[in-house]
């Protein structure tokens, strides 16, 4: 649980600290942008590979490393002297949470059975869903007391304590597993960094043959990505037979374009407040508060309703309730109070999200067979992440702006990700049975 949090807090603390970032390291919209990039591409890209390198070497060992990895990382972030290095920190922080995360979870089901397991995932969810909340408020007063280099201090004390309870209390597990795809996440990490670089460098205003070239090769490796998948067959990072599943195929699409419209909000409310609006980090942090909030008081009665009606029902409702939100942040602007124009966005957005999380992960588990879960889980959490890297790469459209015509872009970003939020409504629609509860 401490380890898992480690990736909540850096997450959720760092969408309030970009202005500051910015402000300190002069970094241009499109280095704003690689902040965060910087640690979502290789967790996307290596989230299926660390997991199997759990069950290949040990859980436990590869949880530590990764711990440590990003401890160092960390610290590296904190004393950065320029932008370029923070990033490469970023980078290794986004190596270290793709070996800790799939592995803190695996963990759990190795050492948990039947409803002891249940719950012991249970505290593990909730357990990120409290650092998802303190991320933006400790940010928020640690930058104004103190400065922005001091959030990434803040993951000493927490990794310290969770490779003192794994050195002590975790036994080590693992299962042989497969051989190790390395292959794939080399071309996988190279295709999505070279997807990422394009749009970020296409939305920052620059274009040019450079980017368009970046986008090319990018989309090349895709397909040579897909092409030593099929050949590795079962050992493949990402088996392609499970795209057999018609029900995979749309929860992966539902997943990436969900989560891509969060990953938007996410980053440019607390961007646009901070900066036209006024607000202070600490203000910001505060106005995040109710949004883990809601999603952790609501996801448990979303998931007893796909236990009980299936996950298409709620997964065709949710998204859209995503996308009645963000519609909502059409109302913000400089002048937006917060208790009538940005807490009704918040709430309704946190509510459709709510919804959609645990029916997913219901879904998931309907839409392959019983051995191929795990993979399919991994799959979707690397797909969520990939959304949020994709979309991230986009927002310097509105970053690059300034004043009204920031808020302007900010709007046309709001409907775009309704847009997102419908599309995945539909495809719920489409592709999930219509009986699909929990087995």
């Amino acid at each position: 649980m401490l380890a898992s949090t480690l990736g909540f807090i850096d997450a959720s603390a760092l969408n309030v600290a970009l202005p500051a970032i910015g402000s300190d390291l002069h970094a241009d919209p499109a280095g704003l942008q690689w902040t965060i990039n910087a640690y979502w591409l290789p967790l996307s890209a290596l989230l299926l590979f660390g997991g199997a390198a759990g069950d290949h070497f040990g859980r436990r060992r590869i949880l530590i490393a990764g711990i440590l990895l990003f401890l160092i990382a960390s610290v590296g972030c904190a004393f950065a002297p320029d932008l370029p290095a923070l990033l490469i920190a970023r980078a290794i922080q986004g190596v270290g949470a793709a070996m800790l995360i799939p592995n803190s979870l695996a963990i759990l089901g190795s050492a948990f059975t039947g409803k002891a397991r249940g719950k012991a995932i249970g505290l593990w969810a909730a357990a990120g869903s409290i650092g998802t909340t303190l991320g933006p408020l400790l940010a928020g007063a640690l930058i104004e007391n103190v400065g922005w280099r001091t959030i990434f201090l803040i993951n000493i004390p927490v990794a310290a304590g969770a490779i003192v309870g794994a050195l002590h209390y975790v036994g080590e597990s693992r299962t042989g597993g497969q051989r190790l795809d390395w292959l794939g996440a080399v071309i996988v990490t190279f295709a999505l960094g070279l997807v990422a670089w394009a749009l970020t460098d296409w939305t920052g205003g620059h274009g040019g043959i450079v980017p368009a070239a970046a986008m090319a090769a990018g989309l090349l490796a895709f397909v040579v990505f897909v092409l030593v998948e099929d050949r590795q067959g079962p050992d493949a990072m990402i088996p392609l037979s499970m795209f057999a599943s018609k029900p995979l195929v749309g929860i992966t699409l539902l997943t990436f374009l969900v989560y891509g419209s969060l990953s938007g909000f996410l980053v440019l409310l607390p961007y646009v407040l901070i900066t036209t609006a006024g607000y202070t980090a600490l203000q910001m942090g505060l106005a995040l508060v109710p949004f883990p909030l809601i999603i952790g008081l609501g996801s448990p009665f979303a998931g007893r309703a796909a236990v009980a009606v299936g996950s298409r029902l709620p997964l065709s409702i949710s998204p859209l309730i995503v996308g009645a939100g963000m519609l909502l942040l059409l109302r913000v602007d400089a002048d937006a109070t917060y208790l009538f124009d940005v807490l009704p966005a918040i709430a309704v957005i946190a509510i459709g999200m709510a919804g959609t999380a645990a029916p997913l992960t219901t879904a998931i588990l309907g839409a392959v067979d019983a051995a191929r879960t795990g993979t399919a889980s991994g799959l979707n959490s690397a797909t969520s992440r990939t959304g949020g890297l994709i979309v991230t790469a986009l927002t310097g459209t509105v970053i690059a702006r300034h004043g009204p015509a920031m808020i302007e872009a900010f709007h046309v970003a709001a409907v775009i990700g309704a847009v997102m939020a419908g599309g995945a409504a539909l495809i719920a629609y489409l592709f999930l049975s219509p009986f699909q509860p929990e087995n």
